[in-house]
C-alpha cells in the first residue's frame, strides 16, 4: 500500500505541474480540438470549387456549351478572360485554370478536323491541378462529342458495375481524416507529456529531491506513466465525443469503450518510450529533435496514411515492433468497422507486450540516469 500511495501522490505532484504550465496546457486543448477540426475538414476532396477561367476566341453554340458545363461544386462559375489577362491571373494566384478556346473552333470540329484547346494549370496547387485537369479534358471531349452527335446520349455499358461502397458511403474524406488525427495525436501527447515532464525536473533541480525520499525510480516512472497518460485519454474521449461526434457530425460504429481500453494500452507503450527519450536527450531541445525523428516513421509506416500491405515487405515486417501499428490496426477495426473484442485482441495482446517490454528498457535506462545524479 505504500508504493500504492507513492504513485498515486507522486502522480497528483504531476498533474499540478502539468497544470503551472500554460505552453503544455495550450497544446494539448489545440491538439485535441482545433487541430483535429483543421485535420478533417482541410483534407482535399476529388475537386472542390477549383478556380476557372475561360478565354473563348471563337463565341459559338460549342464554345459557349463547354462553358456553361464548368459548375460547382466542382468548379467555381467560370470567369471570362482575354488572351491578355492569362499570364497575368495566374501569376498572382486568381486561377488554377484557364481554359483557351480558339478561334475559328466549332467550324473546325464540324469540318472533321482536330483543333487544339490549350489548357493552363497553376501547378502549385497540387490537390487540384492533377485531378481538375483530368475533369476538364473529360467535360471538354463529352461536349464535343455530343454537339457532333446533336443529341445528349450515354451509350449502355457492356458490364453493370454495382457499387457498394462500406463504412463510408459518401466517401467523407473528415469520416477518415478526423479519426487518424485522433490517433496520431495520442501518439504525440502522450510522448511529449512524459518525457518533457521528466527533462522538467531535471532542468528545475527537483529530481535530486526525489532521490533523497523514501521512493523507487519505479514509483517515479509509474506516476509519470498513469498521470500523463489519463490526461491524454481524457482528452481523447473529450475530442471523440464533442469534436468527432459532436462538431463534425462523425459515426463511430463500435464500442468507444472498447477504443479507451485499446488507447490505454498504447498509452502504457507510449509513455514509456517518452521517458526512455527523455533519459537520452539532455535537454529539451534535443528530446524535440528525437521526437521528430521518431514520431514520423511511428505515423507514416503505422497503416494510418497508407495501408501497410503496399508498403515493403521489409516495411511491415519492421513495424511490427512498433505500439502504432497495433494500435492503428486495433483503432480502425473498432471505429470504423465496429469490431469487437474477438476481433482485436491480438492487437491488444501485442500492445501489452510491446507495452511491457518499453517499460523495462525505460526503468532500466531511469535507474541508471538516477544512479548517475546521486
Amino acid at each position: 500500500m505504500n508504493h500504492v500511495s507513492n504513485i498515486y501522490r507522486l502522480g497528483i505532484k504531476e498533474l499540478w505541474n502539468l497544470l503551472r504550465d500554460p505552453a503544455m496546457l495550450v497544446l494539448i486543448v489545440y491538439t485535441f480540438t482545433l487541430a483535429i477540426y483543421i485535420a478533417a475538414t482541410a483534407m482535399p476532396d476529388s475537386l472542390h470549387k477549383a478556380a476557372i477561367a475561360i478565354v473563348d476566341e471563337d463565341g459559338s453554340p460549342l464554345s459557349a456549351r463547354i462553358t456553361s458545363a464548368f459548375y460547382p461544386p466542382h468548379f467555381m462559375p467560370p470567369v471570362m478572360v482575354s488572351l491578355a489577362e492569362v499570364d497575368p491571373g495566374l501569376d498572382a494566384g486568381e486561377y488554377t485554370f484557364v481554359l483557351d478556346i480558339p478561334p475559328e473552333f466549332q467550324r473546325d470540329v464540324l469540318a472533321g478536323r482536330s483543333p487544339t484547346v490549350q489548357l493552363n494549370v497553376d501547378a502549385t496547387r497540387m490537390s487540384q491541378a492533377f485531378t481538375g485537369s483530368g475533369y476538364i479534358q473529360q467535360i471538354v471531349l463529352g461536349e464535343v462529342n455530343e454537339f457532333v452527335q446533336r443529341y445528349r446520349n450515354s451509350p449502355a455499358p457492356p458490364v453493370d458495375l454495382a457499387l457498394r461502397v462500406r463504412f463510408n458511403p459518401a466517401l467523407t474524406p473528415a469520416w477518415f481524416g478526423s479519426l487518424m488525427e485522433i490517433i496520431n495525436s495520442v501518439t504525440m501527447l502522450s510522448i511529449i507529456l512524459t518525457g518533457a515532464a521528466l527533462i522538467r525536473e531535471r532542468e528545475h533541480g527537483t529530481i535530486e529531491h526525489l532521490l533523497v525520499m523514501p521512493v523507487t525510480p519505479g514509483e517515479i516512472m509509474l506516476s509519470k506513466v498513469w498521470s500523463m497518460g489519463l490526461v491524454v485519454l481524457l482528452a481523447t474521449a473529450f475530442s471523440l465525443a464533442f469534436i468527432v461526434q459532436g462538431a463534425l457530425q462523425v459515426p463511430i460504429e463500435g464500442s468507444v469503450p472498447l477504443f479507451l481500453v485499446c488507447t490505454t494500452l498504447h498509452l502504457f507503450a507510449t509513455t514509456s518510450m517518452g521517458i526512455f527519450m527523455a533519459t537520452i536527450a539532455r535537454s529539451m531541445p534535443q528530446f524535440g529533435l528525437l521526437i521528430i525523428l521518431t514520431l514520423l516513421p511511428l505515423q507514416m509506416l503505422s497503416g494510418g496514411s497508407t495501408p501497410r500491405e503496399s508498403m515493403p515487405e521489409f516495411a511491415q515486417n519492421m513495424m511490427l515492433v512498433a505500439p502504432t501499428t497495433h494500435f492503428v490496426a486495433a483503432a480502425q477495426a473498432i471505429l470504423y468497422r465496429g469490431a469487437g473484442l474477438e476481433v482485436v485482441w491480438p492487437q491488444m495482446l501485442s500492445l501489452v507486450v510491446i507495452g511491457s517490454v518499453l517499460f523495462a528498457l525505460s526503468l532500466s535506462r531511469f535507474r541508471k540516469t538516477l544512479s548517475s545524479l546521486a
